[in-house]
């Protein structure tokens, strides 16, 4: 008889869990000092600034206390962590020219096929480094720049504009791990969308983790000029390992007036990663920001994207699905800041817990004296699958303004007894029943996505739901 499939690691997931080894990578020692800092800068050739700003976010780092409001990252020991892995390759802009396991490792994941269908630009990274750039030349002749970030930094024509972005949003003394991030920081992409320039395909980003015991720190950021329009699209995945990988990265949005930005993220961590990932935009006079974010993987996740409205009619929207299984502690949500009159908040959240998983939604609203007539509402629905895992919600509201309206609404349940028997009563079985109800469930977040991460997004569904009954 074949064996019942009952927790999450019997489920096969080799479209993600699968590595190729890392014999000719290049590897730094474990750990953080101040030489290994001055390392990874001498290897990128950095200016002076970015190497002083290093050697300063690890100063702020060694002084800054570990979280302990939220998931337990006891698990996680720095000195055991690699913080810098180079493949071996350098970027190309060719597909053909990767060498075969960093290739196939992305051929397995879809990247290719999804730059030929539809993207505009595709940037691939593995481990600490970008190791694959491509843009249409439609793209470039609209004046969109869409490069590694490291690459920008060493053009004259934009490491001022980097100089004067960098962590300007997310500084290393926001919390423990943006100073780690400010340290060690490798990888990651940089993207200009001159004034009225509407971009009508995505761009993309995907990032590998293929190393055992290492962290990927990679740095977005994403400039969108007055009246500018863009999709970014993120992909995260990593093979599965019996020690600890860290996932933080950091993610700075500027939005210009009367521009708009779709930011789109899925998240596939395996589940021996710590994501301590950080994310934030601003919006300009009349400014949109839309997040679209499905959190799946990882064994512990903080991550909250933050939303800062700071000119007149700027709006933003936060859509997002977690998922927590087995073995899984998932604490999300998002922030917003209300910092001028007229402003509008809209966020809808899902999340699912399974398995003994435990799933957090956390926000929080800040209405600014400045925040005259503007409207926030935040909206969690969470469902839980079994009579062991957990799901909790954290609201915070800080009001200091008269004339605002803000409003929040919350509710938890399970899967009604009556909807599977509908179901399984026109021939469904009791396993495809509950999929089918927790896709619906799922689906004001997937029909955000486009089509590709749309059914990427249900498949993961339906991986984690396997094993649910018995």
């Amino acid at each position: 008889m074949a064996k019942q499939r009952t927790e999450v690691a019997d489920i096969d997931r080799s479209l993600y869990d699968f590595s190729y080894g890392e014999e000719a990578a290049e590897k730094l020692d474990a750990g953080l000092t101040p030489e290994i800092v001055r390392e990874i800068s001498a290897k990128k050739d950095e200016p002076s600034w970015m190497l002083e700003h290093r050697l300063k976010s690890l100063e702020i780092y060694h002084e800054s206390r570990t979280p302990d409001w939220g998931p337990s990252i006891a698990g996680l020991d720095m000195d055991h962590i690699v913080t810098y892995v180079k493949p071996n390759t350098d970027q190309k802009s060719d597909w053909d020219s990767l060498p075969d396991d960093v290739k196939n490792t992305f051929d397995r994941l879809g990247i290719p096929e999804a730059e030929r269908s539809y993207l505009a630009g595709v940037g691939a990274q593995y481990d600490s480094e970008l190791v694959y750039h491509n843009m249409q030349d439609t793209a470039s002749r609209m004046g969109i720049v869409y490069s590694g970030i490291e690459e920008a930094l060493h053009d004259p024509k934009w490491e001022e504009l980097i100089h004067d972005k960098f962590m300007t949003l997310i500084p290393p003394t926001d919390h423990k791990f943006a100073a780690l991030h400010g340290a060690v920081w490798s990888g990651g992409s940089f993207v200009y969308v001159p004034k009225d320039t509407k971009l009508d395909f995505p761009l993309q980003s995907y990032f590998r983790l293929n190393a055992k015991g290492a962290g990927q720190f990679e740095h977005t950021l994403i400039i969108v000029e007055d009246g500018a329009d863009l999709h970014f699209i993120e992909g995260c995945s990593a093979p599965k390992y019996n020690v600890a990988n860290l996932h933080a990265g950091a993610v700075e949005l500027f939005v210009g007036k009367n521009a708009k930005l779709r930011y789109s993220t899925i998240e596939n961590w395996s589940k021996n990663m710590y994501n301590l990932n950080t994310k934030r935009a601003v919006c300009d006079e009349g400014g949109q920001v839309e997040w679209v974010s499905g959190s799946f993987g990882s064994h512990v996740g903080y991550l909250y994207p933050m939303s800062i409205l700071k000119g007149r009619k700027s709006r933003c929207t936060f859509t997002g699905i977690t998922f927590a299984g087995t073995g899984q502690n998932l604490d999300t949500g998002c922030k917003v800041v209300l910092a001028a009159p007229e402003t509008t908040a809209a966020i809808e959240t899902k999340s699912i817990s399974k398995g003994g998983g435990v799933s957090t939604f956390r926000s929080s609203v800040v209405a600014t004296p400045a925040a005259e007539n503007s409207v926030a509402s935040v909206s969690c629905q969470s469902l839980m699958l079994d009579d062991h895992s957990r799901s909790d919600t954290i609201p915070a509201m800080d009001i200091r303004c008269k004339h605002v309206d803000v409003g929040h609404e919350a509710t938890i349940g399970r899967i009604g007894d009556d909807k599977v028997f509908y179901l399984m009563s026109r021939g469904i079985p009791e396993e495809e029943a509950r999929t089918m109800i927790v896709n619906g469930f799922a689906d004001p977040v997937s029909k955000e996505l486009p089509l590709e991460y749309a059914v990427e997004m249900n498949n993961l569904i339906k991986l984690e739901m396997e094993g649910a009954i018995g």
